[in-house]
């Protein structure tokens, strides 16, 4: 069963080579987390948010990899993972904090640190946005050597809101999201 808003969680699980994740923007630990499935199948990894509202609710649930209360803007990605004992190839990187603009200069500061990803998913709120955000993350990861696998994935009212993007040397057929609930869902 899902935990994500709209199967993130499924996407990593079914994608990644390494059971490795960073994810940027936790939000809660369970609800609507992209993560906490992926911890429970035995993936290692760290959360980064910064909204203390949800503290409490961390520290209440089971989770046992490791959060850090910091800025995702300012936080250093590889210095955790190396004190981690994670690496540097990392299976999921999941990008979310507001606006997107923060999730697209959080999204450039960790792939430029030198950290690889099976899998992205990348939230550009396409509908509350007046840039074109998943155009520019697009253009970015794809000179980083990643392709979009899943374009246009929306939420339940049908706003687009996110991009998801693997490694090219990862067999994927793109799709749009709909396509992809199709056959995974």
């Amino acid at each position: 069963m899902t935990n994500s808003q709209a199967h993130q969680d499924l996407f990593a699980l079914k994608t990644c080579i390494n059971k490795s994740y960073i994810e940027v923007g936790g939000n809660r630990p369970k609800k609507w987390n992209n993560t906490f499935l992926l911890e429970e199948n035995g993936f290692t990894g760290y959360t980064i948010e910064n909204a203390i509202k949800w503290q409490d609710k961390w520290y209440e649930s089971t989770r046992t990899n490791q959060i850090f209360w910091d800025n995702a803007l300012t936080f250093d990605y590889k210095k955790a993972l190396i004190e981690s004992n994670i690496g540097l190839n990392v299976g999921y990187l999941s990008c979310d904090i507001d606006p997107a603009a923060n999730t697209f200069q959080a999204l450039k500061k960790i792939i430029r640190s030198g950290i690889n990803f099976d899998c992205i998913t990348f939230e550009d709120d396409r509908y509350n946005e007046n840039e074109p955000y998943d155009l520019y993350a697009t253009n970015f990861l794809k000179s980083y050597g990643y392709k979009v696998a899943v374009s246009d994935v929306y939420t339940e009212s049908n706003n687009l809101f996110e991009t998801w993007f693997v490694k090219e040397h990862i067999n994927f057929n793109s799709c749009t999201y709909s396509e992809w609930i199709k056959e995974n869902v």
